[in-house]
């Protein structure tokens, strides 16, 4: 039986422990089809890269939030919320890259995650919080079911992950706190 998930923080003198699992996720995820800003060809050794530089320099100057859930003792999901916004724009902070391994999708991970950033966000003081997804992917009933409006479609906005054509995406919103 599947126990739900668990949702931790991790920091920047933590990520190091989970930088392989936080690879292998976004990895298949790509392979998957996920439009989070990589295209294939796309190696675990680009996506362990990722979360080595990008985001553990993130961590570390405050900038990022970074979440991973566990389902049964593995590390099914993660999730990001962007914190580095303009001053005029405190009050705000961007959802980014939600991803649940495609062997733990379905199972409450990706709603676990969302509902702990939202959480997080609403304790910052952050009122607003924004995302963008595929229009129409599999993420996107998840979203809407949670609350989050869509604000707009922005046609021919990046690069399908396993297709050469650009994809329309769903800017979405939702206020919280």
């Amino acid at each position: 039986m599947t126990s739900a998930p668990r949702i931790d923080a991790v920091g920047a003198d933590t990520i190091g422990e989970h930088v392989d699992a936080l690879a292998e996720i976004l990895h298949a995820c790509v392979h998957d089809g996920a439009s989070v800003g990589f295209v294939v060809p796309f190696e675990v050794g680009d996506a362990r890269k990722f979360f080595s530089n990008s985001v553990a320099s993130a961590l570390a100057r405050g900038k990022r939030i970074l979440l991973v859930a566990q389902l049964d003792g593995e590390i099914a999901g993660t999730g990001q919320l962007n914190v580095d916004t303009m001053p005029n724009q405190v009050h705000r902070a961007d959802v980014m890259k939600v991803l649940v391994h495609p062997r733990h999708q379905r199972k409450g991970v990706g709603r676990a995650l969302m509902n702990e950033l939202e959480r997080i966000a609403a304790g910052m003081g952050r009122t607003l919080l924004t995302l963008d997804t595929v229009a129409g992917d599999k993420a996107e009933p998840l979203y809407l079911s949670l609350g989050y409006q869509i604000a707009g479609r922005i046609p021919c906005y990046a690069r399908a992950a396993k297709r050469d054509e650009l994809e329309t995406t769903s800017v979405m919103f939702k206020m919280i706190g």
